[in-house]
């Protein structure tokens, strides 16, 4: 019961869906076509959501604009509209029509299609974006500065056989240095490398995203997660890290829904899916592994409760064998970091502030970069008008009351409530001992798995009401004289209906993701916001040493090529960014270092 119109239909008197089941029922011994097969239908949602995002970031590359100028930029975005309304219109017109005109079968798999599509697009239209704005460079976002400058030496580093980045993991570090070894010349290529797996990983967002999702829920649900959290979280400078957070509380959900029913599963069969996800979930965390420790502590406790302890030997034995194969699994996979962790953890202390270490702890409705320009935490966030808190905080929140207060038997809810609690107590608990410790530990990036979660329960509890409410209407307005089995509600109608959303979400999705990509455009340094990046990337000399085509200097830097090597000084203070010598005192209890006087 996870689809917003039931799967089973049955309407009063005869109709074309039961004719429709009747006739395809009658040749038994026919061969059934190929897209009814199961397998054949997740293999075509796959490839649809992958060439849907790959294929519209390679159309954007046909985008001929400036970026250096606004009037470039915007003919650029408007360009991607053009091109994501020419493909999406036809797509949404196929949904309809089935809705209204075509048999159960046959919407149910345009409706599976078509949200795979819709997802792959919704990032596609960032990906293209990010063609847009670096067009004329072969550098990625950031160019030689900030943490890609850091990804690329530790490139190199791989490339000079250094070994892995110290704690970092070090999956994508390494695709950058395959790639540029492979595609481009090696070492001092590596930027150009990371130019290209921007773009590649930010695309498939999206795809990931929605088809993760679908292990547990029917497309429009799935969807209805999955594009608002691509569009949200994407970050296209390092587009690996936020898709590991997005993917991973559904497979957490699905190795706990085959823990919880283990007693059913020969131990075979046990053993080899805890396996199968403890190599994903290793995969992973040498992909990002940060999303694991804000996760751990409510899964852990999770666990202890899903565990079929009362379902007799058969199943704890087979409930103790899953856990032990993914436990094993996943730590022989990641075996690499877990080593780095625990020889060289304690030696990485995170003493990086920016304005989100400045806020107010209690606000995960969103969240800003170092890239702030004039923003202080003076006025960000903006104060709502119930107790600081906006509408979209309260409807938020209603949502997530829906989903504890009526799906809470769904095992999405569950994990999703307990990934937001213990990542919600180790915010305040890492948060609490910063002004002591002198580290931040990372802990305001506890506001994206937050809000993610947040926004899962939201969207789980408007199902579980849709449910809910559905099944009190039938009660309430069938007749007591109307035959068995029989239903008042039109499941053609709840079909035209669930296409009228997605409608709505797919406008939602390209909406977002044209605001989303506008904030990477190029913008002088000057102004200290996010379009920084993709200007520092047309500032940098090519190969051949000559500028990139639009650069708005006239001496563009030259390439730089070392090895990543680990910061030796700490400085055993928080280290406050973005934060003016002045205010040093102010904001951190001391004089900024340059700062001459005496330290309080």
């Amino acid at each position: 019961m996870t689809d917003l119109a039931p799967d089973v239909v049955r309407e009063k008197g005869p109709s074309r869906e039961a004719g429709a089941a009747a006739a395809s029922a009658a040749p038994a011994a026919e061969k059934p076509a190929l897209l009814t097969r199961r397998w054949a239908q997740i293999t075509a949602e796959v490839v649809v959501g992958v060439v849907a995002a790959l294929g519209f970031t390679l159309l954007c590359t046909r985008i001929d604009v400036n970026p250096l100028n606004r009037i470039g930029q915007v003919s650029g975005l408007a360009k991607i509209q053009q091109y994501v309304t020419i493909i999406g219109l036809p797509l949404l017109a196929a949904l309809l029509f089935t809705a209204y005109r075509g048999t159960l079968r046959r919407h149910r798999l345009t409706q599976r299609l078509v949200c795979s599509a819709l997802a792959g697009l919704s990032t596609g239209v960032v990906a293209g974006g990010v063609v847009v704005a670096l067009h004329g460079t072969p550098w990625p976002l950031g160019g030689q500065e900030g943490d890609p400058s850091v990804l690329v030496h530790m490139a190199t580093g791989f490339l000079d056989d250094k070994g892995l980045p110290g704690v970092y993991p070090p999956g994508f570090p390494a695709l950058i240095a395959f790639w540029a070894k492979y595609r481009y010349n090696g070492v001092g290529s590596e930027g150009f490398a990371l130019h290209d797996l921007q773009i590649f990983f930010s695309a498939l967002v999206g795809p990931m995203s929605y088809l993760a999702w679908r292990l547990l829920l029917r497309p429009f649900w799935a969807l209805l997660i999955a594009i608002p959290a691509a569009v949200v979280f994407l970050d296209p400078i390092r587009p690996y890290s936020h898709v590991v957070m997005i993917i991973l509380v559904p497979l957490l959900t699905a190795v706990l829904r085959e823990l919880r029913r283990a007693g059913e599963l020969p131990l075979r069969s046990a053993l080899l899916r805890g396996t199968g996800f403890g190599v994903v979930f290793g995969l992973l965390f040498l992909w990002y592994s940060g999303w694991y420790l804000w996760s751990a502590p409510g899964i852990a406790v999770l666990t202890l409760f899903v565990f079929p302890w009362r379902q007799g030997r058969t199943a704890v034995r087979n409930g103790l064998g899953l856990l032990a194969t993914t436990v094993v699994s996943a730590g022989i996979v990641g075996a690499p970091l877990l080593y780095q962790l625990a020889k060289v953890g304690a030696d990485v202390p995170d003493r990086y502030g920016y304005i989100m270490t400045y806020t107010d702890p209690a606000y995960v409705m969103g969240w800003l970069s170092d890239r702030v320009g004039t923003t202080t935490y003076h006025e960000y966030p903006a104060t709502g008008d119930l107790a600081g808190q906006t509408g979209f905080t309260l409807l938020l929140l209603a949502g997530v009351g829906l989903g504890i207060g009526l799906g809470l038997r769904n095992l999405a809810v569950r994990t999703a409530a307990a990934v937001l609690a213990g990542a919600w107590l180790m915010r305040f608990t890492f948060a609490g001992k910063m002004a002591q410790s002198g580290t931040v530990a990372l802990y305001p990036r506890t506001t994206w798995i937050i809000l993610y979660c947040l926004m899962i329960l939201a969207v789980l509890g408007l199902m579980a009401a849709y449910h809910r409410g559905s099944g009190w209407l039938e009660r309430v307005l069938r007749k007591d004289d109307a035959p068995a089995g029989t239903t008042v509600l039109s499941g053609r109608a709840l079909r035209q209906l669930a296409a009228g959303l997605v409608c709505a979400l797919a406008l939602f999705g390209t909406m977002g993701a044209s605001w989303s990509v506008n904030r990477y455009m190029p913008e002088h340094e000057k102004y200290g916001r996010m379009g920084l990046d993709a200007w520092r990337a047309h500032t940098i000399k090519k190969a051949d040493g000559s500028c990139p085509t639009y650069a708005p200097v006239s001496d563009c830097a030259g390439i730089i090529t070392k090895d990543w090597e680990p910061d030796k000084d700490d400085k055993k203070f928080v280290w406050c960014a973005g934060v003016a010598t002045e205010d040093w005192l102010e904001v951190c209890g001391r004089r900024a270092p340059w700062d001459n006087g005496p330290q309080k």
